[in-house]
């Protein structure tokens, strides 16, 4: 498994090598607003064409359930259209022998207000137990650590339509109406009016705002840019899920909320806090608890777990060993100046503390799967020395707390960090 993990590193620094050679060879220096916005599309993860934006999420990944899944998907750009957009990918799993696919487009109602109608059907897999904010922007990196560890899917077939508004430069805000078939790829029943569900029918309305106090823009031709991102920033997001709506067999509530905020110059000494909060109520399958975002391989020993650490998951905690119907997790992060031993070389050292407490209201209505509560507190700390070579560093981190296993290793996580940034 380490093989592939340092593959998978490899072939990501293959493809930025190859876009940063593109760049140097291609353009010249009078081409620099140009050279500059390819380097933010690839840093956004797409390569453009004249109509259309490759999206470079879908060429290789790998997890648990899937082995390597590998596609191609994309959407089109200003120059297709600058009132509407179409988007599509489509992804084949080489272990469980299935394509996914998604289509879908968008119709811009106000440019002025940036407000998107968007409309899209997918059949895929969605890890069980996480949360995905709406108004969340795009996140790319070329290598996703924490995906290759992950064992636990449900699969989904869903259709949406949603609502995109800026009300301010500050404020944005989303709405999502879905009707979701779903169906665990595990096995596991949900106890409901006397009976037991294996398959769920959903109709959810999803809301979210997300609000940016302290960002700073310029005008140029397209409108106002962002040029510094400020903080603290704030996302909040309800969820309803409506019972006997277009054939929908659970009603349930979700009411989350993330913040982030930066102190100090990334450029020297800062810190960076995250704190992410949700509750759940009603008749919540497990596919929609929350997991507190772990990230450690249930292996006996220490190299047997030495894996790849994610951005913002518990390290030493095992993957489906907790699950909350409500929750909060605190993330303190403290990055040292990075050591400048030449202009190209600085590693960076980064130390890290997580808590985590939640709880399970009825978990006898969870059949065929066994997991822990965490009511008592979870506590790990440890650090990370970063871009050591080739944008390779290593990470240790231990399991302190309530939740101390008895077996002092296993409460240790000793992995490799990947950072690539265009």
């Amino acid at each position: 498994m380490l093989k592939f993990y340092t593959l998978l590193a490899f072939i990501s620094l293959a493809a930025l090598a190859q876009s940063q050679s593109l760049i140097k060879n291609n353009l010249s220096p009078a081409q620099d607003s140009v050279k500059t916005k390819l380097l933010t599309s690839l840093g956004n993860g797409y390569f453009p064409s004249k109509y259309f934006n490759s999206d470079l999420r879908y060429l290789i990944k790998y997890n648990q359930y899937e082995g390597i899944r590998t596609g191609l998907g994309g959407v089109t750009n200003e120059a297709f259209s600058k009132r509407y957009r179409l988007n599509a990918y489509a992804v084949y799993g080489f272990r469980d022998h299935r394509f996914k696919y998604s289509i879908g487009g968008g119709l811009i109602i106000s440019e002025k207000t940036n407000t998107w109608v968007n409309l899209s059907y997918t059949d895929d897999l969605q890890e069980t137990g996480s949360t995905i904010f709406l108004t969340d922007g795009r996140f790319f990196q070329f290598f996703e650590p924490r995906l290759l560890n992950i064992s636990l899917f449900h699969k989904h077939i869903t259709k949406a339509i949603s609502l995109k508004h800026e009300l301010s430069s500050k404020l944005l805000t989303k709405t999502e109406f879905a009707i979701s078939n779903i169906n665990p790829t595990y096995s596991y029943g949900y106890h409901v009016n006397n009976s037991v569900i294996n398959n769920f029918h959903l109709s959810t309305l999803k809301t979210a705002i997300q609000w940016s106090p302290f960002n700073t823009f310029k005008s140029s031709e397209n409108g106002l840019v962002e040029i510094n991102p400020g903080y603290p920033k704030f996302t909040i997001q309800y969820t309803k899920s409506f019972n006997n709506i277009f054939k929908s067999n659970l009603g349930f509530s979700k009411l989350d909320f993330k913040t982030i905020y930066k102190i100090g110059d990334e450029n020297s000494t800062f810190s960076e806090f995250t704190l992410v909060s949700g509750i759940a109520k009603g008749n919540v399958p497990i596919t929609h608890m929350y997991h507190a975002y772990p990230n450690n391989i249930n292996k006996e020993t220490i190299l047997q777990r030495f894996s790849v650490a994610g951005l913002t998951s518990f390290e030493t905690m095992y993957f489906n060993e907790f699950f909350s119907d409500k929750f909060t997790t605190l993330q303190l992060k403290y990055f040292l100046k990075p050591f400048g031993f030449s202009s190209r070389y600085k590693p960076q050292m980064v130390l890290i503390t997580r808590y985590a407490i939640g709880d399970m209201g009825h978990p006898e209505k969870h059949e065929n799967i066994t997991f822990g509560s965490l009511k008592k507190g979870y506590t790990e700390s440890g650090l990370e020395i970063n871009k050591l070579l080739f944008g390779f560093g290593l990470s240790f981190t231990y399991r302190y707390g309530a939740y101390h296993l008895p077996e002092f290793e296993d409460n240790i996580a000793f992995k490799f960090t990947f950072n690539v940034t265009l």
